[in-house]
């Protein structure tokens, strides 16, 4: 199975210009020839309606393009600044491939709402969207209950309280393998799952793994379930490319 390979370099929740240029070199690591969508916009501190608004675009071509690989019968690696612009992809995933759990790796739940949100961070309320908590106007579908959120070690109380009400609870990502077992699985990488002496990010947690726990892990969650795509966000170190390009391979068709 071919790649689709997708760098979203549009704005979205952008806080620093490091994100759109270590998507790109994401991107160029996977693919020779990957698909660059969008310009990169000035990065700004703005309340989550002004970037919802001004994202509109991006978040909808995440949605078009991850439809376009399974049209075509390819493998859709979706890369970006932050992780907004899931709010397009996966209701699509949760559409036309409504078995499919969500495996979300991140160090944050991104499961605050408008009305639970201290920092008004729109890139802090993309998974509550899509599992329906509030409308972004892109649309929901994911039903909670087949969401493996992991690690989640960082999360505000009035998130952890949403989650709870939701029936989502945080998980040892050693503990993800065994959950999907025989499941497909479409995979939400936030590159802040990772400690942040592996390389700088705009939201740090520390007690992070290490890049090889990540490809351990990976392997193990293919080897245990079919992985039908990957998205990848806060790729904050364009110089890191290669290192994280290596620990996503195991998930990689061959």
């Amino acid at each position: 199975m071919s790649l689709r390979v997708v760098v979203l370099r549009g704005r979205t929740s952008d806080r620093s210009a490091d994100g759109a240029k270590g998507a790109q070199a994401l991107g160029e690591a996977l693919s020779d020839a990957p698909r660059l969508l969008g310009e990169p916009g000035a990065p700004r501190d703005a309340p989550w309606q002004d970037d919802l608004r001004d994202g509109a675009e991006t978040i909808a071509a995440a949605g078009h393009e991850l439809e376009a690989a399974l049209d075509a019968g390819e493998f859709p690696v979706l890369l970006g600044s932050d992780c907004t612009f899931c709010m397009g992809s996966l209701p699509v995933v949760a559409r036309r491939l409504p078995d499919a759990r969500l495996v979300w790796l991140d160090a944050h739940g991104d499961f605050n709402t408008p009305e639970t949100t201290a920092s008004g961070f729109l890139g802090g309320m993309c998974l509550s969207a899509v599992c329906g908590r509030w409308s972004s106007g892109f649309g929901a579908g994911f039903d909670p209950a087949r969401v493996v959120l992991a690690d989640g070690r960082d999360l505000d109380a009035p998130e952890r309280e949403e989650m709870e009400r939701a029936g989502l609870v945080a998980r040892a990502p050693g503990d993800v393998p065994s959950i999907v077992r025989g499941a497909p699985v479409f995979l939400h990488v936030d590159l802040d799952v990772l400690d942040p002496s592996e390389m700088p990010f705009s939201f740090p947690a520390h007690g992070g793994m290490s890049m090889e726990a990540l490809r351990a892990l990976l392997l193990a969650v293919a080897q245990s379930a079919e992985v039908v795509g990957l998205e990848v966000a806060s790729i904050a170190a364009p110089g890191s490319a290669a290192r994280v390009a290596a620990a996503l391979e195991p998930v990689l068709p061959r």
